[in-house]
């Protein structure tokens, strides 16, 4: 019976940690579209048609003056003071939901991918053929950490730790790699023309 009280207080706190933000983004998303309306309805009477797609021109403004204002933010953000601000905010509020972190980790990991910061398109040998992955870092002992996009989302998949020698370096660029990510591997024979795939010797780049 205690264990049954364990595990109801348990979940009902966890699903509790779990709705709370969720739902204060979803009041500040609406709190944020009402205001944002506001501005669009003088504009959005200064414009001949009141629908685009079956869409009403005031939602779309809305929507636009959103971006536009998180561009801003996103902007001031970079600067030394924003910095400052948005290290304080996260430790002193936002850095004890692990929502929050996990949230924050994904961004940065897509911003990179998206960006091919410091990522390089590779082929990784596996037990039925080639994978193509994107080569993260090179761990001593020539270890190297590889993420293996799940086809057709480039930015999705599993990270795996090989040895360097299951690992071929690709010539090819980032966004070419996701390309064929996204279009299920139509495309290869361009893409990896000059490299060669037989089991002797592994597969082998242009130079």
């Amino acid at each position: 019976m205690q264990s049954i009280k364990t595990f109801l207080k348990a979940t009902l706190v966890g699903g509790l940690m779990f709705l709370v933000p969720v739902v204060l983004l979803l009041v500040v998303l609406s709190k944020g579209l009402q205001y944002a309306d506001r501005l669009a309805v003088p504009l959005a009477k200064l414009l001949p048609v009141s629908q685009l797609g079956g869409v009403a021109v005031t939602t779309l403004l809305a929507a636009c003056i959103l971006v536009l204002v998180a561009l801003i933010a996103g902007l001031a953000a970079r600067t030394g003071p924003g910095r400052r601000l948005t290290h304080w905010f996260e430790e002193s509020l936002l850095g004890s939901l692990p929502q929050y972190r996990m949230v924050k980790s994904m961004a940065e990991g897509l911003t990179q991918i998206e960006d091919g910061e410091g990522l390089h398109p590779v082929l990784m040998r596996g037990d039925e053929g080639w994978m193509l992955g994107y080569q993260v870092e090179v761990l001593p002992d020539d270890w190297r950490v590889v993420f293996l996009p799940a086809s057709p989302t480039p930015m999705s998949g599993n990270v795996i730790y090989v040895e360097g020698a299951r690992v071929q370096a690709l010539s090819i660029s980032m966004r070419e790699a996701m390309v064929l990510v996204k279009r299920l591997g139509i495309g290869s024979a361009a893409s990896l023309s000059g490299v060669s795939l037989g089991a002797s010797g592994g597969a082998r780049a242009p130079v």
